[in-house]
């Protein structure tokens, strides 16, 4: 295996430290340029990754705002719109690209979270051991080089102090051989060569002993303190490398795991595409736009050979059209629009094809405008819109009866437990839903009568039974009426058809005026005896003890489990069940329900 640290094997040894210092030098300034340039390149790296995370959310912003302008408006036609395969199928294709467009934010998240900001933080390691790493490669430099300069100071010192002990022997040798000098003068001169030598003698054992510790420092440098700093260095850059290497495994592992999501997106948009029929659609716009007119009767023949003839011709037929136009007009009931609603009539003058309801018809279909019985529609149209109507105010209807027997129940609740309530605060509430019931069936049976009216000028086809799907009176409510028959009236049907036995002849008045609701509720214990056995719709733990003296109440201890067979209607009771033969009404607040997901909402007592 290669190490950093055979960077500086290129050195002569330990005898040459000037050299070495010079090779290692040149080492350590090639690593710091390379550890930089790795910073770097992950700094680029990362910068790459957030490039493509904006790339990614600016994608996912654009594909969602493109979901959005195309889907469709609050307004009547989208209830138009939702009629057809292929509108829906486009509306699911939306809505499946707004959840393709999540993945690529989930992408763009990812990639930040995984890759960006374990990076950052990286980096920010990286720098610090690499720069403490070549702190201390400086300073072990700083020690050799300091320590290599006092061991020449210490070679310089003995090389003086040898040169200065050779001068002063050959003095004293070149004093000691002339006659002329005097004795004490040789032993001045021998005195200082002998000092000289001592000097040089104490020179030689400094740098002797400085020059074994240089070596062993040196040695030390060399094999220990560099190979350390640069096997740090070299696990730095193996680490910097092998992250870099996770990092772009990660990197593609982000996309891959978003695939399967964006697989069903897709698989999602084919099968939309897949359920577009366009048989149903083309019936569905048949059906939209059926007028319901019978077909014109054939055009008499009107000779012009002989004038006599024609003007004989003419004038019976003029006279025979007026008197037609004169019994259509009498036989038209009141209030109807006097437009004629034929796609085709005849010319005084001549014969001339002209469409002039068509238009009008569709505009109208669209926009929902015109009177209040729809008069201006066609005959088959008018009668969805009269049903639809119909089946709007049958539920309002049902609504308040709804609210009207809760309230009830609390108010007998009241009455027979002063201490729970005031029953006479529940009075105004019951007369103003009274007054809403009231004038909700006022306009149920103004609408039982234009849809009667319809059917009975509908084609021959139409005397297949359907039911109006009216309401059914629940405190035995009379209607007064000037109808000839009474129609019975089943709060709803299967099919939503109607059925209608009056006699053609019969016309239902507006000004219909039903009697008020008795004042009289029905028993709290005979209602509740009457209902057939409910269902069970969820379940709920007694939060407090109810000892449920009263009649219809249930006593429940604290913690204990039971059926709920009926939710709360406002009236701050529940209805449960223990048994099969014990169950009664609880307070609300008492309990914790638990409904099932798919029996909330599902109960309606009538």
């Amino acid at each position: 295996m290669f190490h950093f640290s055979r960077l500086v094997d290129l050195r002569t040894g330990p005898q040459i430290p000037r050299r070495s210092n010079l090779t290692f030098t040149d080492q350590f300034d090639n690593l710091e340029k390379h550890t930089q340039w790795g910073i770097e390149f992950v700094e680029k790296y990362t910068k790459f990754v957030k490039e493509r995370s904006e790339i990614e959310t600016n994608y996912a912003k654009q594909i969602r705002n493109l979901s959005k302008k195309y889907q469709p408006k609050k307004n009547s036609r989208e209830e138009d719109e939702s009629k057809y395969t292929f509108c829906r199928a486009f509306l699911t294709s939306l809505n499946e690209l707004n959840d393709y467009a999540g993945q690529h934010e989930v992408i763009a998240e990812n990639l930040t979270s995984q890759i960006i900001t374990e990076l950052s933080r990286y980096l920010l390691e990286l720098k610090t051991e690499r720069k403490t790493s070549f702190h201390d490669g400086r300073k072990a430099q700083q020690h050799i080089e300091s320590s290599w300069k006092q061991l020449e100071s210490c070679k310089r010192k003995f090389e003086r102090d040898c040169k200065e002990a050779d001068r002063a022997q050959q003095y004293f040798e070149k004093m000691d051989a002339d006659i002329n000098v005097t004795k004490a003068d040789v032993e001045k001169a021998r005195q200082q060569a002998q000092m000289r030598h001592q000097m040089a003698s104490d020179s030689k054992g400094d740098y002797s002993s400085y020059l074994q510790k240089f070596n062993q420092e040196q040695n030390e440098h060399y094999f220990t303190v560099i190979p350390n700093i640069f096997q740090k260095l070299q696990d730095m850059e193996e680490k910097r490398i092998d992250r870099l290497g996770v990092c772009m495994k990660t990197f593609a592992d982000v996309d891959r795991q978003v695939l399967p999501i964006v697989g069903k997106c897709l698989d999602g948009m084919t099968k939309a595409a897949e359920s577009i029929e366009p048989t149903t659609d083309s019936k569905q716009v048949v059906e939209s736009f059926k007028s319901g007119f019978e077909p014109p009767g054939d055009v008499d023949f009107e000779d012009y050979g002989q004038a006599m003839k024609r003007t004989v011709s003419e004038t019976s037929l003029s006279n025979s059209r007026e008197a037609k136009e004169a019994k259509e007009a009498k036989e038209r009931p009141a209030g109807k629009s006097k437009g004629k609603l034929w796609p085709f009539i005849k010319n005084k003058n001549k014969l001339s094809l002209k469409l002039i309801t068509l238009n009008s018809h569709v505009r109208n279909l669209i926009e929902g405008s015109g009177p209040e019985d729809f008069s201006h529609l066609p005959p088959e149209q008018r009668r969805k819109k009269l049903q639809g109507k119909l089946d709007d105010l049958n539920k309002d209807i049902q609504k308040e009866m709804d609210q009207r027997d809760a309230l009830t129940k609390m108010k007998d609740v009241y009455v027979k437990n002063p201490q729970m309530g005031d029953p006479a605060s529940v009075d105004p509430r019951l007369s103003e839903i009274g007054q809403n019931i009231e004038k909700l069936q006022f306009e149920a049976q103004k609408f039982e009568g234009w849809l009667a009216e319809v059917e009975e000028k509908m084609p021959s086809k139409s005397d297949t039974n359907r039911r109006s799907g009216l309401y059914e009176n629940q405190n035995n409510t009379t209607v007064s009426n000037n109808c000839a028959q009474d129609r019975e009236r089943p709060l709803s049907s299967p099919d939503g058809s109607y059925t209608e036995e009056q006699n053609s002849e019969t016309q239902v008045k507006a000004n219909i005026n039903p009697l008020p609701p008795t004042s009289s509720t029905p028993d709290f214990d005979d209602e509740f005896d009457d209902e057939e056995t409910l269902p069970t719709i969820g379940t709920c733990k007694a939060l407090y003890p109810f000892e449920g003296h009263n009649e219809g109440t249930i006593s429940v201890a604290e913690g204990e489990l039971l059926y709920v067979i009926e939710e709360d209607k406002g009236d701050g009771w529940t209805r449960v069940r223990r048994n099969e033969e014990e169950e009664g009404y609880v307070p609300t607040s008492y309990v914790e329900v638990f409904l099932e997901t798919n029996a909330k909402g599902a109960m309606t007592y009538i």
